[in-house]
């Protein structure tokens, strides 16, 4: 079959690309829809608007990490299923993922709407910011189902060599928005919640493709749940690669809305900046983070065949290729700073803030490539552990510890260079869980 061609036998490189390019190209048009949401917003001209939706922005991340745990943790442990040619196995597993992420989705709408007011003040909304991060809050919570299911067939199709089509639905939900962004943050004057609105309506877009294609296309993988069956022994891998997977992203949330909080003594419109920042530094980590899954299939086949020597060269790819990418990447979003905050707000002092805050983030740039790709390889492999810890660390317990240390030594600079600190610490951790894992593979 085509598919297995490219697992196992074409030129790595060509194997890589073809797997990897629809996912980057998938990510390019998250990342211009996170733009144009943002320019919209920002278009509104209300500082605590942008504030507001920055407060809420790790709420939708929070959705992200819930789909990667059927999402990632599913296509972990489905390619390696089809590496060991157990078919009937993975398409099971498939069934598994999709209603439970359409679960998970239903709970979190529950949980969260009940306890709306603490969430929205842990997040660091303040009398001013209040409403708009309330508005856009409960729109993207009462969303939660499609968000979180679409995660999940976005990742199964790549197991079995559909790639492209995975992008087709992704790019679908992406531009739906796109379209819709306009009409409801500006034209119907929804603001904060016309955002969250147009993003859900994305997304069932998106989810409605994706089910048409496992319906109509699929032949490995299914929705079908006459006959289904699961132990819990075959749960348990999906939630261990699953969970860190979720955790990296539930750390991405942790990770902003700490920052946040350290900003906020220097004024919303510090928050404000950082919040377009990040959407700025997205071009650049949303670009790394799809050559490094985009090449998760190509690793958990692999690796569940024990093609050892097809499975060496595809990992000093991507670290090579993922690196070179990285430096690029970084030199050019610093020397393009100030125009690529304007876009968003011409404003001299969150221009300003927004160029210093952006510079320092692409310091740790080379480092996130070096912990994207052996987050992927340990997901990939099914190595739980090495996953996790690497998950809980970047912006986690290692962030945490860095942005305390270093805005109680340094102040308002501090903050702004935790994050590279962060990352080159967690890239040391990462080379060293690479060799205890694989070292003795690798020589």
């Amino acid at each position: 079959m085509k598919e297995n061609e490219i697992f196992e036998k074409a030129p790595v490189s060509k194997a890589y690309f073809t797997m990897a390019l629809p996912v980057v190209l998938s990510m390019v048009v998250s990342l211009i829809y996170n733009m144009v949401d943002t320019y919209f917003i920002a278009g509104t001209g209300n500082t605590d608007l942008v504030a507001g939706v920055s407060l809420g922005a790790p709420v939708f991340t929070l959705m992200i990490a819930l789909g990667d745990i059927f999402g990632l943790g599913g296509s972990s442990v489905i390619s390696r299923m089809f590496g060991k040619k157990q078919d009937d196995d993975g398409r099971r597993m498939s069934v598994f993922c999709f209603y439970a992420a359409i679960l998970c989705g239903i709970l979190v709408i529950i949980i969260m709407l009940a306890f709306r007011m603490p969430i929205l003040h842990m997040l660091g909304a303040d009398e001013d910011t209040l409403c708009y991060a309330s508005a856009y809050y409960t729109g993207i919570v009462i969303g939660a189902p499609f968000i979180i299911l679409s995660f999940t067939p976005s990742n199964l199709l790549r197991t079995e060599g559909f790639a492209r089509e995975s992008m087709v639905g992704t790019i679908l939900g992406a531009v739906v928005n796109m379209v819709l962004d306009p009409v409801f943050i500006s034209l119907l004057g929804f603001g904060a919640a016309g955002a969250a609105i147009a993003t859900v309506i994305g997304y069932i877009c998106a989810d409605l493709y994706f089910l048409w294609f496992l319906l109509k296309r699929s032949q490995k993988l299914s929705v079908n749940p006459v006959g289904f069956h699961i132990s819990a022994d075959e749960l348990k891998p999906i939630f261990a690669i699953g969970i860190p997977a979720s955790i990296t992203n539930l750390m991405q949330s942790f990770g902003m809305a700490l920052t946040n909080r350290f900003l906020l003594p220097y004024g919303n419109e510090k928050v404000a900046a950082m919040g377009i920042v990040m959407k700025v530094n997205m071009i650049a980590v949303l670009v790394l983070v799809g050559f490094a899954f985009g090449a998760q299939p190509l690793i958990g086949y692999n690796y569940g065949a024990d093609n050892k020597k097809r499975l060496k060269e595809i990992l000093a790819f991507c670290y090579k290729f993922e690196c070179s990418l990285a430096v690029i990447l970084a030199a050019a979003l610093s020397l393009a700073a100030k125009p690529l905050i304007r876009v968003f707000m011409d404003d001299a002092q969150i221009v300003n803030s927004g160029v210093e805050m952006l510079k320092y983030q692409q310091m740790g740039m080379l480092f996130v490539a070096i912990v994207l790709v052996t987050t992927c390889t340990f997901q990939s492999a099914g190595k739980a552990w090495g996953a996790f810890w690497l998950s809980v660390s970047r912006q986690g317990f290692i962030f945490a510890v860095v942005i305390l240390t270093a805005s109680h030594l340094a102040g308002y600079t501090g903050v702004l260079a935790a994050q590279a600190v962060s990352d080159f610490l967690t890239a040391v951790l990462a080379i060293l869980f690479y060799r205890h894992y694989f070292g003795s593979q690798h020589n």
